[in-house]
């Protein structure tokens, strides 16, 4: 089994010899793969829609992992108990829907070694939620694929260090490890930002422009302090 670069960047960070739940599994890809790479000793494949978990099924069977691979239909951890696994995993999904699973599923959660998360919006609130819930990113990391910049963390339980508002936006880890990919993303957003606040600077008169205009201001100061990490 092959990933994308994306999720060969979750996989990475799952613990060699975890049992894991993979929730919105979607293909089963990632069981697949951790299982057939023996970085995980079972698997657990979890969706909330039979559609998905069929063709993760189907998959499973087709690699010859039915023994090693369990499927099952589950709103978030919902039909996990607490203990029957040590690593969860929730990538490719809204940073809402990520935070709903670990609120929702909290008595698995507080069980769990570490929780693999890679939300696809609404980061900052997801890294939030981890500081102010008694967990810690212990790890970060970040990858580039099809224009598209994705941050993938590695949680595990313990009181987290104080977070800026710069560094729950851009990741702690990332910011102190000087990540490339992160430097891209930012030069990138850099770039985007002033390019609109070039264009809203010649709408004058606009009330809805002066207040974009304060906005994207607001956004370049932030990119602007993320990026002088990279130059200390």
């Amino acid at each position: 089994m092959e990933l994308s670069k994306r999720l060969t960047k979750v996989a990475s960070l799952v613990t060699e010899g975890a049992s894991v739940a993979d929730i919105g599994t979607d293909h089963g890809y990632i069981p697949i793969y951790l299982i057939e790479n023996q970085i995980a000793a079972r698997a657990i494949a979890l969706d909330i829609n039979k559609g998905p978990l069929e063709r993760a099924r189907m998959h499973i069977v087709g690699h010859g992992l039915k023994g090693q691979i369990e499927t099952r239909l589950s709103d978030g951890l919902k039909e996990v108990k607490p203990g029957e696994v040590d690593t969860m995993i929730a990538a490719g999904m809204g940073g809402g829907l990520v935070i709903k699973i670990l609120r929702e599923g909290k008595p698995v959660v507080d069980t769990l070694k570490s929780c693999i998360l890679q939300p696809q919006s609404e980061i900052h609130r997801v890294r939030r939620y981890v500081a102010e819930n008694q967990m810690k990113i212990v790890a970060e990391d970040m990858v580039e694929e099809d224009g598209k910049f994705y941050p993938i963390m590695k949680v595990e339980h313990g009181s987290s260090a104080p977070y800026t508002e710069c560094e729950y936006l851009y990741g702690k880890c990332l910011l102190e490890e000087k990540h490339p990919v992160l430097k891209k993303y930012l030069d990138r957003e850099m770039g985007i930002r002033e390019s609109i606040f070039g264009q809203l600077s010649r709408r004058k008169g606009s009330e809805s422009a002066a207040r974009r205009m304060e906005e994207v201001r607001e956004e370049i100061v932030m990119i602007r302090e993320a990026l002088e990490y990279f130059d200390r």
